[in-house]
């Protein structure tokens, strides 16, 4: 058994023990005046540090909130009739009206939950069960027969641990795993070797989705930060969802 997965196998056996979410909860709550001490107690080169690791957490968090507050928009006022006179000095301006817009954060969620990352290839081959995966057979007379091997290429993100022989179904081969993809520009008519940040659809099923498993068709999100495209709003694309259409595409 590797090092360091007895606790994972104890809990599995035994569940947690009867105080433990308790002391997480009090641990977490702990956690911050410890920071603040730490902080204040840093001196040199390792204050800047912690400081600057802070900043930059600080820094993200308030975006992230900033992204998801709803943001006010202005909109022109169809050309009707009002009840009573309008001012003079309002009688050469456009009139407006205020609404609510949600971030483009929550809208993309709520895009996703409406299937728009549908599969742009309508004819794709569904693969089947015999060709996606190899029977393994184990134990002392080789009876058994509940572990599969994936055959095709896979992604599995960059803090992936195996999990012990005993308890792992599906094996991905680290030879089949891909971490990039050459992504073809269509207007700059150029390849980029780009990184894999997920697979979203896999269009054989869920199963597949979940497994990272990269077949025709199959929906991927790569890093684009390096491409330096932007938004109509001015800000910078980090990542973009696309359909894998050739599996030699992927290294």
């Amino acid at each position: 058994m590797p090092q360091g997965d007895y606790i994972e196998l104890h809990r599995k056996r035994y569940g947690y023990r009867l105080d433990h979410f308790e002391r997480k909860r009090k641990k977490e709550a702990r956690e911050v005046h410890k920071r603040s001490a730490y902080a204040q107690k840093a001196l040199g080169i390792k204050g800047k540090m912690f400081a600057k690791k802070r900043y930059a957490e600080k820094a993200l968090m308030k975006k992230t909130l900033a992204m998801h507050d709803e943001s006010s928009t202005r909109r022109k006022v169809d050309d009707k009739v009002h009840d009573g006179a309008l001012p003079a000095y309002l009688l050469d301006r456009d009139t407006t009206t205020r609404a609510k817009v949600l971030s483009n954060t929550i809208k993309q969620k709520r895009k996703e939950k409406a299937g728009k990352w549908d599969v742009p290839l309508p004819k794709v081959r569904p693969v089947a069960e015999d060709e996606m995966f190899k029977v393994i057979r184990s134990g002392k007379r080789k009876t058994k027969q509940w572990k599969r091997m994936v055959t095709k290429v896979t992604f599995v993100g960059p803090g992936f641990t195996r999990k012990p022989p005993k308890y792992e179904r599906f094996i991905r081969p680290t030879g089949l795993r891909f971490t990039k993809a050459h992504v073809t520009h269509p207007e700059l008519k150029c390849t980029f070797n780009l990184d894999i940040i997920g697979i979203k659809k896999n269009p054989n099923g869920p199963m597949y989705t979940s497994l990272g498993v990269v077949t025709m068709g199959t929906i991927i999100e790569v890093n684009v930060s390096e491409l330096g495209l932007v938004t109509p709003a001015g800000k910078v694309v980090w990542g973009k969802r696309l359909a894998f259409h050739d599996i030699h595409a992927a290294s």
